[in-house]
């Protein structure tokens, strides 16, 4: 079947072209990416490509004749173009009768192969408006690239800004402000009859507060003069992608599509029922019982979130603990105070089976390392054990690009793939999945591209978990360190000897210093307690200016102040806190 030839797109504001020059005749052989004609504009010259291998069949248009974007310039008869057929059948070949030199055998996609279009619409294109991709889009606008970002929501900001950090943590606070009302704020003289809770205003609370996060980087956009592309970008090859079926060409494709809830086998999610993160959400009555499945980060805070407004909420972990790869002390005492809440803890289990009812839910669950199954039922349950890679339906293994076990993109030290061209940065490719790396490692790449000296020191990334307590770390873990084998020393100070969170009436948690113990210089920083989440950033700066215990200890924190706690923590590494 024929294949038409059409003008692609050419740019904001361009709709036509003239026809320079015809690179090949009706009868030529050609194969995919290869130029076929040319066309120019007043701004610039395109090389328009054979979408695939064939044999040119007659011009629908003559040199020097003007064109609209989206005509037929010819028709392609496809799989005619000699040899190269056959060539891409051999590797299957190979791999049956021999698996062994498969790899060998097996070449590159001709889109990895093809050069970089002479001229590009844009400079860099994004893939993905979320915290990394429309953050390094608009360092790339302010560093005078000709930037567009491609985004197939209705609003910009990915998921955080959409169904992720901005909503989740606007319904905390609402949540927490609910809970306090209704149980801390008669210590404090504030005596409050009944509390009522009016869910339907809360959610357009938090609605508003979206709209306003995401119309705010729509209006950046415009600022910076930076396209958006809307609809479903897949990758091409070098210096090509298609938005929607459209063509668009840029000299730098920066993937930044993000990430994706995580599913489990036999759990079946429907966003009513068996809900990820984005339905708990949008629960519009706070359910009497609520099973979350999994205990990092997602699930505690939105199980915290429904727990304060009522709900019976029930934990089911597979380890034998709560958010891995958190400081084992902090972990411990951030487990005795879910508990102490109301939590519900099932550690070291697994959900084998999740059958919905009329009711609900019923669960069926039994011990990770092997026993007797149980039942639990549940209105909602909450299914939150990670997220993945969102890097399937884009073309990136047709284009060539090389994706993990994980399905992650794989990147050197500069963000780049193994396909010229093409980089990724954020949830897509290794590393911790958080909005502020990915916005960090957008700034590095956009400033790489300019040829500045960007970079990200991921042993100074932080990470908050926003229940009540908040949990925060940045750098080593004392187990890290044991591992590691490095000699470390260690202060603490608790929250209940800070003046300031006596004050707050918060004085549950601690802080707590890793230093190096031959150089004093700070290695890991944990919070568990009020406002960790701000308080991480002193911590943050201190890691990533080599500053030692010492340093942190010597600075004057104002008083009274919660931030005394770290300066105290700080001196303590030292055997030297003052109030304690």
């Amino acid at each position: 079947m024929p294949i038409e030839i059409k003008v692609p797109s050419l740019g904001e504001s361009v709709t036509t072209a003239t026809v320079g020059k015809w690179l090949k005749q009706p009868g030529d052989a050609v194969k995919t990416d290869e130029p076929v004609v040319e066309l120019e504009t007043d701004k610039v010259s395109v090389e328009v490509p054979a979408p695939a291998d064939g044999r040119l069949a007659a011009h629908a248009v003559a040199e020097g004749d003007e064109v609209d974007v989206g005509a037929v310039l010819a028709t392609l008869e496809q799989g005619a173009a000699g040899a190269s057929a056959p060539a891409k059948a051999a590797p299957a070949a190979a791999k049956a009768d021999k698996p062994a030199a498969q790899p060998a055998a097996v070449a590159k996609p001709a889109a990895a192969q093809a050069e970089a279009p002479a001229e590009t619409d844009y400079d860099v294109l994004v893939i993905g408006a979320g915290p990394g991709g429309y953050v390094c889009a608009i360092r790339a606008a302010q560093l005078g690239f000709k930037v567009a970002c491609v985004e197939k929501r209705a609003t910009l900001g990915g998921t955080c800004l959409n169904v992720g950090c901005i909503p989740s943590k606007a319904l905390l606070q609402s949540s927490e402000n609910y809970h306090a009302a209704g149980h801390d704020f008669a210590a404090h003289g504030v005596v409050i009859d009944s509390v009522k809770l009016d869910l339907a205003r809360m959610q357009a609370r938090k609605a508003d507060i979206v709209g306003a996060n995401v119309k705010g980087v729509e209006y950046l956009f415009k600022k910076n003069g930076i396209t958006w592309l809307k609809g479903h970008g897949k990758v091409e090859g070098t210096g090509r992608i298609t938005v929607d079926g459209k063509p668009v060409t840029a000299k730098h494709i920066i993937i930044a599509s993000g990430s994706d809830s995580a599913n489990l086998p036999g759990i079946e999610v429907d966003e009513k029922t068996i809900v990820t993160s984005t339905g708990a959400l949008e629960l519009s009555e706070v359910p009497k019982r609520l099973v979350v499945i999994g205990g990092g980060v997602i699930g505690l805070e939105l199980g915290s979130v429904w727990q304060r407004l009522g709900a019976e909420v029930t934990v089911i972990e597979y380890l034998n603990r709560l958010v891995p790869g958190t400081d084992n002390e902090v972990a411990s005492q951030f487990q005795k105070l879910l508990v102490k809440q109301g939590f519900k803890l099932k550690l070291g289990h697994k959900v084998t089976k999740a059958e919905k009812t009329k009711k609900g839910v019923v669960l069926t669950v039994e011990p990770a390392a092997g026993g007797a199954a149980e039942t639990l039922e549940a209105d909602i349950v909450l299914l939150a054990v990670g997220r993945t890679a969102a890097s399937k339906g884009m073309g990136l293994e047709e284009a060539g690009i090389e994706l993990d076990k994980r399905g992650r993109v794989v990147t050197d030290a500069h963000f780049a793939t193994n396909v010229p061209g093409i980089y990724a940065i954020g949830d897509v490719i290794a590393g911790p999945m958080l909005a502020h790396k990915a916005e960090e490692e957008g700034v590095a790449l956009a400033e790489i591209l300019a040829g500045q000296a960007g970079h990200v020191n991921y042993d100074a990334i932080p990470g908050v978990i926003y229940t009540w307590p908040e949990v925060a770390s940045v750098g080593f873990t004392e187990e890290q360190l044991k591992e590691k084998g490095t000699a470390y020393k260690i202060g603490k100070f608790p929250f209940m000897a800070n003046g300031r969170a006596r004050a707050l009436g918060m004085t549950d948690g601690f802080v707590k210093v890793l230093a190096c113990e031959k150089t004093d210089r700070v290695l890991g920083v944990h919070i568990i307690g009020p406002c960790a989440g701000e308080l991480i950033a002193e911590a943050t700066m201190a890691i990533e200016f080599g500053a030692s215990a010492e340093d942190i200890g010597r600075v004057c924190h104002a008083h009274p102040t919660l931030s005394e706690a770290v300066k105290e923590a700080a001196l303590g590494a030292d055997n030297r806190s003052i109030n304690i």
